[in-house]
């Protein structure tokens, strides 16, 4: 088990924007780009602003210190602190408003994530497996969803095939 005192972090991290040319600065304080849930703590002085990005996941911004102003298209809403802003499905920024400080929970959807393995076209032999051929029922299968191919499990596939 780990604890981590984000006011003190919070603190850190403004210091840190402050003396950084950019104007921000982060830290992550769980998870990562392996994990499907990330933490971060985030922090921007008066007036920076994270461009305009693509949402990686589902994702929240908690706002730790001060005011932000999260925005999509038309649309924007502002946070003080304490207030958990809910992350648009769409592209946005973040601008501090004053010196600001925030918490970004990010829960990675594996589902976006493309694969290059498909059934009826030819792969590079991986686990055994030589090109073109069909996985089993222990490899990996695709199931295609609007965002295009996901992997799922081979237990979630013999789950779907005994239903």
């Amino acid at each position: 088990m780990q604890q981590t005192s984000l006011t003190t972090l919070v603190r850190q991290q403004l210091e840190r924007a402050h003396a950084a040319s950019s104007g921000r600065s982060s830290s992550t304080v769980y998870g990562g780009h392996e994990h499907q849930l990330r933490q971060t703590v985030i922090a921007l002085i008066a007036g920076q602003t994270l461009s305009e990005h693509e949402n990686p996941g589902e994702a929240t911004i908690h706002v730790l210190h001060g005011r932000v102003r999260l925005a999509a298209g038309d649309t924007s809403w502002d946070g003080t602190t304490g207030d958990l802003l809910t992350v648009p499905d769409a592209r946005h920024t973040l601008q501090a408003l004053g010196d600001a400080a925030v918490l970004l929970t990010v829960a990675n959807d594996s589902s976006r994530r493309r694969h290059t393995y498909i059934a009826d076209h030819p792969t590079r032999p991986s686990r055994g497996r030589t090109t073109r051929e069909q996985p089993t029922a222990e490899s990996p299968r695709l199931s295609e969803s609007s965002d295009g191919p996901r992997r799922i499990s081979a237990s979630d596939s013999r789950r779907m095939c005994s239903s």
